[in-house]
């Protein structure tokens, strides 16, 4: 066993969890271990008790506990990529330099890990090397089931650097949809707060945001503020529109709960949709019917940030998915329609 260390974190260390933080230092200690030093309180950070997805800053102290010597650990085989996965995954990139990756994440691929999840773009970072020795950074997220531009960092100071660009809210992301009924006015904003509302079973299965009136959130225990930028850019008469948004917070499920909240929920969201039924433009259902998919109709479509060594701005942008690429041949839009940023007059 070793002794208990204060480690002093570096510049380059900065902006990682500080449970990746350990593992890259200590591989042969399990997940579940560091989670359970987090929770006895053994695993500190300037004195206080953290969580396992805590990030660390430079200058900041961490306390480790005793460790068990790697020689008295079983080996943990590295989990292998099928070659399919490995051609899937190097398939989806868009953009790459010495320091960044951009992927155009498929519908259906989680970003991480979790309940029943086996197969997860983080999972697949071995295949995203490209002949460096360590694994691609995420720097942000996306929900399982919506599509876009996911970027990851290729070394430890450009993802400090985007993590703190992503927090700061020095980046700007666009995002398409396909939703019931027409939303107006046709530009606005929605200042709605949000709030956890529980689920069901041992997991909390079910667990779903929920829409506060902005004069309700301080007296609501939970709730937190949430901003989006919202453009009518085409309708099919008042049963569907294509809408762009800018998150310019980044709440869990944010532009899915502030569209629903509106009356026009994002098509094929059964979540937020209130039903999977279709609908008939009166804010009930997420299903538009007929030949459109019934898969969740949200894409990232761009992302605008600085570059994290260069200093130069850039915007990587990605192809709708299939389903949604079908709905827009069946609706009569295409891309180019649309301007590359509707948001450029209301920041």
């Amino acid at each position: 066993m070793s002794r208990v260390q204060q480690i002093t974190i570096g510049a380059d260390d900065a902006g990682q969890r500080i449970d990746r933080w350990l593992r890259r230092i200590y591989p042969h200690v399990s997940q579940g271990r560091i989670e359970k030093m987090c929770r006895k309180g053994e695993l500190r950070l300037d004195g206080g008790r953290v969580k396992a997805s805590t990030r660390v800053e430079e200058g900041q102290t961490v306390r480790v506990p005793p460790l068990p010597d790697k020689d008295h650990t079983p080996e943990v085989r590295e989990h292998r990529i099928s070659d399919a996965d490995a051609k899937m995954i190097q398939g989806c990139v868009i953009y790459k330099d010495d320091h960044i990756i951009a992927l155009n994440k498929p519908p259906g691929l989680p970003v991480q890990g979790g309940s029943g999840q086996t197969k997860h773009v983080d999972g697949l970072g071995a295949a995203l090397r490209f002949g460096l020795e360590e694994n691609p950074r995420l720097v942000h997220r996306l929900d399982k089931d919506t599509s876009g531009v996911l970027l990851l960092a290729r070394t430890r100071p450009a993802a400090t650097a985007l993590t703190a660009a992503f927090r700061h809210r020095n980046t700007h992301k666009i995002y398409w949809a396909v939703v019931a009924g027409v939303p107006t006015p046709y530009l606005g904003e929605i200042k709605a707060g949000l709030v956890k509302a529980p689920g069901h079973g041992s997991k909390g299965e079910g667990e779903k945001m929920i829409c506060v009136h902005p004069r309700d959130i301080a007296d609501t225990p939970g709730a937190k503020r949430a901003h989006t930028l919202y453009a009518t850019l085409y309708r099919v008469a008042s049963r569907a529109a294509w809408v762009a948004m800018e998150p310019v917070t980044g709440r869990t499920h944010q532009l899915r709960a502030h569209m629903a909240g509106m009356g026009h929920p994002i098509a094929g969201d059964g979540k937020y949709g209130g039903s999977g039924q279709e609908n008939l433009g009166d804010g009930w259902g997420a299903q538009m019917g007929g030949i459109i998919s019934k898969k969740l109709h949200l894409h990232a479509r761009s992302l605008t940030f600085e570059h994290p060594v260069t200093k130069k701005v850039i915007t990587v942008t990605a192809d709708l998915p299939d389903h949604m690429a079908q709905t827009f041949e069946t609706l009569g839009w295409t891309p180019d329609l649309a301007a590359d940023d509707p948001f450029e007059d209301l920041r």
